[in-house]
């Protein structure tokens, strides 16, 4: 996926890390949001029988978005590790973002506090079944 032209606008700093980093923990807090700028991560998610591989994200994929959807209130929802090499992000303004958020209509922000909630419902599913399979 290409990267957005109006989400690089908001990057305030850029990282690289090696192959094999994690770069957010399932169930610590943090409010950065990520956006791919060179290489490849994974979602994985923490199971009763072991870490399983939710999806492989590559440039311009965004992560980490959900907590601060979630106005800081969650924990991180799943591990992003970077993969088949150096993964290079930007980091988002989060000041930026939530400003731009608190500009938006109440039943908008309802939708997006509702989609937020059943993307982890469904993530959480997909980890049943996955571990289920195996």
């Amino acid at each position: 996926m290409p990267v957005d032209r109006l989400m690089q606008s908001c990057i305030a700093k850029e990282e690289t890390f090696p192959d094999g980093a994690t770069i957010i923990e399932e169930g610590s807090k943090g409010d950065w949001v990520y956006l791919i700028l060179e290489g490849r991560a994974k979602v994985k998610k923490r199971t009763a029988k072991g870490f399983v591989t939710l999806d492989t994200m590559g440039k311009g994929d965004i992560f980490g978005e959900m907590v601060l959807l979630e106005t800081g209130r969650g924990k991180r929802s799943a591990t992003i590790i970077a993969a088949d090499g150096p993964l290079h992000v930007g980091i988002l303004d989060s000041e930026r973002l939530l400003k731009d958020y608190d500009t938006l209509s109440p039943q908008l922000k309802g939708l997006i506090r509702s989609l937020t909630i059943r993307l982890r419902e469904a993530t959480e599913k997909i980890c049943a079944i996955l571990v289920e399979s195996r």
